[in-house]
């Protein structure tokens, strides 16, 4: 690759085929025309056989050792990997002459994560994080309310992603300690950290809890948290595999209202159930989902936003397209942000661990 021309396709490998890569990036990265899907790494036969009759003419790997041996033939790798293998994997492609999309949580330090962030700059290669619920329909509507200030001047924010796990389906989550990268903090933590950074800015953990319910979980699976930002917004975050009643999505309250958001984005079932970014229906939310906005003792209806999880590789395209780092335009996610959130939940385990 060169960085004199931009190539006419982006030629991308995604390495790991399970969730990840099957149902976030390999569609994603397949309905852009501005990308080429070349290469898949999975070491699983049967994840082979779905990647290559989902994608006619991908070429299939075992692992992220064999796509950086195509490196001379690539220009971004796309890791979708357990968290222990980010730093060294992306850390190996940037050395390797590729631009990188790290899946979150970005590493498991803060300090690996700000390693790479120096190295793709003295490189001058694009590194970004994949915190793709920044495009999440309910969150995208969260963000216009408050640009209108429909609910003035916020002074609490609760987000929640909780969901009814008893067994971990994963293997390498059933033996990842909090070490490697495993538990829901790292894992649904860095969507609810990010997103509250984004709403409410700079922030410090006040307070935390962190448990392990279910018998085989080596990290932590129900997790509490409260941020407090230095606009002087409280959030309360939320996330918990073993939750048999699930509580708002999102509750906002304000000096003139308020605001309450139920359900998940419907983009991630959309594409398990065999639905493409390209579809006129998709990141639709049907109707009887809406938020309800309340101000002066009524409560009115707030329609939900289109979902749009392939804004973020239309932005990187457009970046790497443009001259990739040298360009002006954006990374689609900058990867200082997903640092802060490492540093977050850094914070988390210390003062978790002194409350023990």
């Amino acid at each position: 690759m060169t960085d004199s021309a931009a190539p006419r396709t982006i030629r991308t490998a995604v390495v790991g085929y399970g969730l990840s890569g099957s149902v976030f990036h390999a569609p994603l990265i397949g309905s852009d025309a501005r990308y080429s899907l070349d290469v898949i790494a999975t070491s699983n036969p049967e994840r082979q056989k779905a990647a290559i009759a989902r994608y006619p003419g991908v070429r299939t790997v075992h692992d992220g050792d064999a796509v950086l041996a195509r490196a001379a033939d690539l220009d971004l790798v796309v890791l979708g990997t357990p968290p222990a293998t980010h730093y060294p994997l992306a850390r190996a492609a940037l050395e390797a002459g590729l631009d990188v999309v790290v899946d979150k949580p970005f590493a498991v330090t803060s300090g690996e994560g700000q390693e790479l962030v120096a190295l793709a700059r003295q490189l001058g290669r694009v590194l970004t994080v994949f915190q793709n619920r920044r495009w999440d329909g309910d969150f995208l509507t969260l963000r216009k309310l408050l640009a209108a200030d429909a609910v003035g001047k916020v002074t609490r924010f609760e987000s929640r992603f909780e969901r009814w796990s008893p067994a971990i389906a994963k293997a390498w989550k059933a033996h990842a300690t909090a070490a490697d990268g495993g538990g829901v903090l790292f894992d649904l933590g860095s969507h609810l950290i990010d997103q509250a950074l984004l709403l409410f800015g700079p922030a410090a953990v006040v307070h935390a809890e962190l448990k392990a319910r279910r018998a085989d979980e080596r990290a932590d699976d129900d997790v509490f948290l409260v941020l407090r930002h230095d606009s002087g917004v409280v959030s309360h975050l939320t996330m918990n595999m073993l939750c048999a009643q699930q509580g708002p999505r999102f509750r906002v309250l304000g000096s003139v209202g308020g605001f309450t958001k139920n359900g998940v984005d419907p983009q991630e079932p959309y594409i398990v159930a065999g639905g493409s970014p390209l579809d006129a229906g998709y990141g639709e939310e049907a109707p009887e989902w809406a938020g309800l906005l309340g101000r002066d003792g009524h409560l009115d209806a707030l329609p939900t936003e289109r979902g749009s999880y392939p804004e973020f590789y239309r932005l990187l395209a457009d970046k790497i397209l443009d001259g990739g780092a040298t360009s002006a335009l954006p990374v689609p996610v900058d990867p200082a942000g997903p640092v802060e959130v490492l540093k977050l939940i850094e914070q988390a385990r210390e003062l978790s661990s002194a409350r023990s």
